[in-house]
């Protein structure tokens, strides 16, 4: 399909409304399609603006992709941040810390299946685009320090804090990711309520009782 090189109206350069349709269109089909399937003109379809205006407010594909990835990790960091503040201000023991913790970061990810999806694309294609991409980095540091906190462990345990957080991380994300194949097979629906909250009872189960061993551990 050849380039629109028509600029974009007035209307459109006037505003944040407009950069953040195109922003959320980005993200619609990044998820859906992954950065190769998707173009500056696609994304100017389905936001419904001029194929030009993508580029006028990014400059390219590139750009584009970047900000929406900054954009979805700022959310992580909004969710990891603000759970961190309840479970401190909670005073409550880091079993229930924990199981708070999982609960919602599963919430997030059924909140967030763009999220989702854009992460399962990055790890097919490699992580390319996320390998020099510090929010990531950050993002994931300040997780691990945030369930540090959260669970009164310290410096000494922290790959087995690592390697809660990698379990949590993978139980709540293999029903969204493979809702389609497993999940189908199974007549599993995680679309479904009911399906949605017997799942993290489960996984914030399974986490308890796997951290009790740890937490007591770090405890003494």
């Amino acid at each position: 399909m050849a380039h629109d090189p028509s600029p974009p109206s007035d209307r459109e350069r006037n505003g944040a409304r407009t950069r953040l349709t195109v922003l959320d269109a980005a993200e619609t089909l990044f998820a859906e399609r992954g950065y190769t399937g998707t173009s500056l003109n696609d994304v100017g379809v389905e936001a419904g603006v001029s194929r030009a205006t993508p580029g006028y407010f990014f400059g390219s594909k590139a750009s584009l992709y970047q900000a929406v990835l900054d954009r979805c990790f700022e959310r992580v960091r909004h969710a990891i941040r603000s759970g961190k503040e309840r479970a401190l201000a909670s005073g409550k023991d880091a079993e229930v810390v924990l199981a708070g913790a999982v609960s919602e970061y599963f919430d997030f990810m059924i909140e967030h299946p763009k999220f989702v999806r854009l992460m399962e694309w990055e790890a097919l294609s490699g992580g390319t685009k996320l390998q020099q991409a510090p929010p990531l980095v950050e993002v994931v540091r300040e997780a691990l320090e945030a369930m540090s906190a959260e669970l009164e462990v310290g410096p000494s345990h922290r790959e087995a804090t690592a390697q809660l957080l990698l379990s949590i991380i993978s139980l709540c994300s293999f029903p969204l990711i493979h809702s389609r194949t497993v999940l189908l097979a199974l007549g599993l629906d995680p679309a479904d309520p009911a399906f949605a909250e017997s799942r993290k009872r489960h996984v914030v189960e399974l986490v308890v009782q796997g951290a009790r061993e740890r937490l007591a551990s770090a405890a003494t």
